[in-house]
């Protein structure tokens, strides 16, 4: 029997929907979906899904997602996070709202280090959370800032998502970097915005006003953890070293900062931080093994061919299909991690980006900022769930609070799909070459 493209499709997306919807894990729904095509069509194997799936873990640029996790931990388990909050509260904490706009800071902060919004939350709000409860902040706005300002750790670069968006799409990582850095910078500001019209309303206090001694001081223990993305970012932009090679270089810092500067990571604290980072690295690239292969199966049917001419044949014009994608990439991001999306939902999309005459790299900020916002959206929101379990709140307490925070930040979100040189701006200075 050969299966007809309507049926392959039929069948793959609702046994991947049917299968979520029954609570399967996302990384093994996508691969059992699979399984019914296989069994149908004469044409396939199951050795060919094998295939397909350990093809797209034969990428040297993924080996950059493991290392940078191993980074994001050990920089959590060093203690760097206390230094990072100590000067983001030297340098926002005397604004209304003082805490809260540590919290935003030091998220911009650690996304520079770590590529991990998960990350973030945890480590920041294991200790901003708390503190802000106890200066008078309302627990549910100080869980939805939390989760809210983690989004940047995989906007801000380096991000993971950067990674693996520019391994599986042939687009240079750095230049992701650099497209990335003003949309973070400016969703940083947007939530600043936000604590300060909280703390206007609320009355909510200042962190005090920092001297000069207490600014030095906060300065030099951040220093070297800051001194992270330049190696990183700097490395790459320069074409000095690979994204992988760069994410190594961060963990090997991250290790050398924890054991023998700061003196917070011992030999026997490494076995955990291992384990924790494998576990993690393990769930992702097990996701991008069964994404490859059913988005494989997908393109076998000719799926992306049909959706780029249904998409093109309505004319909307780049400013049109940009919002198009930003809206498909939300509302996926509700339901599935960010990683499967990117293989999947990236790939088909790509071809409409191009024929729209969208760039690449502002299709894939548009796409990763997007994604982003699912962090913080339920079902899904990881980073959300995350914050809550810390803050003790049930999610749907905050939801409240969490709409009033998003909304600027898609305002920005908006602006980069109107105006796409804010993220093609800093690329073409460093990275001309990065551009056909």
């Amino acid at each position: 029997m050969i299966v007809s493209t309507i049926m392959a499709c039929s069948i793959l997306v609702g046994g991947f929907i049917f299968l979520v919807a029954i609570r399967v894990p996302v990384a093994f729904a996508l691969g059992i979906a699979t399984i019914p095509i296989v069994m149908l069509d004469m044409r396939l194997t199951p050795f060919i899904i094998i295939d397909r799936m350990f093809q797209s873990y034969n990428s040297f640029i993924l080996l950059a997602v493991p290392f940078f996790l191993l980074a994001a931990n050990l920089m959590n388990s060093g203690k760097v996070t206390d230094k990072l909050i100590e000067l983001a509260r030297v340098l926002t904490g005397w604004m209304p709202g003082g805490l809260g706009h540590v919290n935003v800071a030091v998220s911009m902060l650690f996304a520079g280090i770590s590529g991990s919004s998960t990350a973030d939350a945890a480590g920041c709000g294991k200790i901003l959370i708390p503190a802000m409860v106890k200066e008078g902040y309302d627990t549910r706005f100080s869980i939805a800032i939390t989760a809210c300002s983690s989004v940047m750790g995989v906007i801000i670069p380096p991000s993971i998502l950067m990674v693996v968006w520019g391994g599986v799409m042939q687009v240079s990582v750095g230049a992701l970097f650099l497209g990335g850095a003003i949309p973070g910078i400016l969703i940083g500001l947007s939530l600043m915005a936000t604590v300060y019209g909280y703390a206007k309303v609320y009355n909510y206090p200042t962190a005090g006003t920092p001297t000069f001694a207490e600014f030095w001081h906060a300065l030099k223990g951040a220093a070297l953890a800051m001194f992270t993305p330049i190696l990183v970012i700097g490395g790459i932009v320069g074409g000095i070293v690979t994204p992988t090679e760069s994410a190594i270089i961060a963990a090997g810092y991250a290790l050398i900062l924890g054991m023998f500067v700061y003196r917070t990571v011992t030999v026997r604290d490494l076995g955990a931080i291992l384990y924790d980072t494998g576990r993690f690295a393990s769930i992702s690239l097990f996701a991008i093994g069964t994404a490859s292969a059913f988005g494989w199966m997908l393109s076998f049917y000719n799926v992306p061919r049909l959706i780029v001419t249904a998409m093109t044949a309505t004319q909307f014009g780049p400013l049109g299909t940009g919002l198009m994608i930003a809206a498909l990439f939300l509302f996926f991001g509700l339901f599935i991690d960010a990683i499967p999306t990117i293989i999947i939902l990236g790939t088909v999309l790509m071809p409409v980006a191009q024929a729209a005459g969208i760039e690449p790299v502002s299709f894939a900020i548009i796409g990763i900022v997007s994604l982003a916002f699912g962090l913080v959206t339920p079902p899904y929101g990881l980073c959300l769930l995350i914050s809550a379990a810390i803050g003790g709140m049930n999610v749907m307490q905050v939801m409240r609070d969490v709409v009033i925070i998003l909304i600027p930040m898609l305002m920005i979100l908006l602006l980069i799909i109107i105006f796409p040189e804010i993220v093609l701006w800093l690329p073409k200075l460093l990275m001309p070459g990065s551009f056909r």
